[in-house]
């Protein structure tokens, strides 16, 4: 799994919520698009790492310095290479054009972020229940 999060408090609850459901292994972290597209691609200081290791799973924020979410979700879902990859939208945005966006790039699943951590953890443990251990994924 590939969390994409700048907000250190937001990726600590999410860290604290998927070690509780037992779904913490085999985590990157990247802190902005950039660093999440070099992981994903085997660039930059990433360069080696072969994209067959390729997350089963990314959970992308939309505010993000240097590249946008949109656009690491743009570029994810058009590369033959990485477009079976389930991306879910993990954010605070609740803006509909976001939502519309999301989903014409090609998101798997948009959910926005809950304000309190009972409500945050549960929806990060059912994410993270059905993309890892339930849903047969396309084999890239």
């Amino acid at each position: 799994m590939l969390i994409v999060e700048d907000n250190q408090d937001d990726l600590d609850m999410t860290l604290r919520a998927l070690r509780k459901a037992n779904l913490a292994n085999h985590i990157h972290i990247a802190r902005d698009g950039a660093e999440a597209l070099a992981f994903i691609y085997g660039e930059g200081i990433h360069a080696g790492h072969k994209l067959k290791s390729a997350p089963k799973l990314i959970l992308l924020d939309l505010k993000l310095p240097k590249v946008d979410g949109m656009e690491v979700l743009k570029r994810l879902k058009n590369s033959p290479l990485t477009m079976a990859i389930p991306v879910v939208v993990l954010t605070s945005s609740q803006e509909q054009k976001d939502v519309v966006e999301s989903y014409n790039l090609g998101v798997n699943s948009y959910v926005v972020k809950p304000v309190n951590f009972e409500s945050f953890a549960a929806a990060v443990q059912e994410l993270g229940m059905y993309w890892l251990l339930l849903n047969q994924p396309r084999n890239i």
